[in-house]
C-alpha cells in the first residue's frame, strides 16, 4: 500500500484505536470546514484551490483539504479498481467493494446533514448557490470523484450517497467538478473572502443574476460608466442595480425569474403577459415617431 497524499492546511492530529497502517489517516484542521475528496488522482489536489483566496484560506487554516486515493483500497497486486459493466457495454465501472472501503475509511461518523457525502455525477441534482450555502453550513463534505463509466449503483444506495451535477455536460472525471464545488462552498465560509458583503450582493444570493460592474477609467473606447453610478446617491444606485439584476435575470434566465416572482408572491404568467404588452406598446410608439 502506498503512502496517502498529505492533507493540506494546519492540522490537529486525532488518535485512533485502529492501527495506522490499516486505515486512512485523516488529520484535520482544528474546528474548520473540511473537504475530503475520494479520487484516483489525488495529485490533482489542491490544484486551483491552492491559489488566490481559497489557497490563502487553506494556508491560514480556515478550511482543510484531505485527498483520499481510492486505489489504495484495492486488494489485488494489480490494484484493480474497476471491472466491465454488467449486461455489456463500453467502458469500465468502479467496483462497489473498493468504493465502499474508501467511503467507510473516510466516514466522518456524523449525520449526513452535518457531513454530506456526494458523488459528482452528470445525472445528479444540479448544483446551485443554495446547495453551496447548505454545504458551507455543514462540518464538512466527502466528495466521490467518478471515472470511466461511473460507480456501481449498489454502493451509492448502500452508503446513502447524494448525487450532484454541475450541469448538462460530461467530464472525463469528477475532479474538476469537485474543485468547482469546493471553491463555490469555501468562499462562503466566514473570513475566506474578507468582505462578507461580497457574497451577499453577487449572483444568485437573492435569486437574481448580479448587476453589471464598472470601474475607472470613467470613459473607455467611447463607452461611459452609467451616470447614476457616479452620482454618489447610494439609494438610487441600489435601486438601479436591483433593476439591472431583474432585467438581466428576466432576459437570460427565465427559470430563475419565474422562481423569483413566485417567492415575491407574484404571478409569472401575468408578468409575461404584461411584458408582451409593453413590447407591443413600445413598438407602436416607435412607429408613431
Amino acid at each position: 500500500m502506498t503512502d496517502r497524499p498529505r492533507s493540506h492546511g494546519r492540522k490537529s492530529i486525532r488518535l485512533s484505536a485502529q492501527p495506522r497502517d490499516l486505515m486512512t489517516a485523516r488529520p484535520e484542521l482544528a474546528n474548520s470546514w473540511t473537504a475530503r475528496v475520494l479520487t484516483l488522482y489525488p495529485d490533482m489536489f489542491p490544484g486551483v484551490l491552492g491559489q488566490s483566496l481559497t489557497g490563502r484560506a487553506l494556508d491560514e487554516g480556515l478550511w482543510s483539504l484531505d485527498p483520499v486515493d481510492i486505489r489504495q483500497f484495492a486488494t489485488d497486486r494489480h490494484r484493480t479498481v474497476d471491472d466491465t459493466p454488467a449486461g455489456g457495454g463500453a467502458g469500465m465501472v468502479l467496483k462497489p467493494d473498493i468504493v465502499a472501503a474508501a467511503l467507510d475509511a473516510a466516514d466522518s461518523g456524523l449525520p449526513r446533514a452535518d457531513w454530506p457525502v456526494i458523488y459528482l455525477s452528470p445525472r445528479g441534482r444540479r448544483f446551485d448557490q443554495q446547495t453551496a450555502h447548505r454545504l458551507a453550513g455543514a462540518k464538512g463534505v466527502t466528495l466521490l470523484c467518478g471515472r470511466f463509466e461511473g460507480v456501481d449503483q449498489r454502493v451509492l444506495d448502500a452508503r446513502d450517497v447524494e448525487e450532484v451535477s454541475l450541469g448538462d455536460f460530461v467530464l472525463t472525471g469528477g475532479e474538476i467538478a469537485a474543485q468547482a464545488l469546493i471553491d463555490a462552498t469555501v468562499r462562503l465560509i466566514p473570513r475566506v473572502l474578507g468582505n462578507q458583503a461580497s457574497t451577499e450582493e453577487e449572483s444568485f444570493s437573492d435569486g437574481l443574476l448580479e448587476h453589471p460592474h464598472y470601474t475607472r477609467p470613467t470613459e473607455w473606447e467611447g463607452r461611459a460608466i452609467p451616470e447614476i453610478l457616479l452620482s454618489g446617491h447610494h439609494a438610487k444606485i441600489a435601486e438601479w442595480r436591483h433593476a439591472q439584476s431583474e432585467n438581466l435575470t428576466k432576459e437570460r434566465r427565465p427559470d430563475l425569474w419565474r422562481a423569483y416572482l413566485e417567492r415575491q408572491g407574484k404571478d409569472p404568467v401575468r408578468d409575461h403577459e404584461l411584458s408582451d404588452a409593453q413590447i407591443i406598446a413600445a413598438k407602436g410608439e416607435q412607429k408613431d415617431d
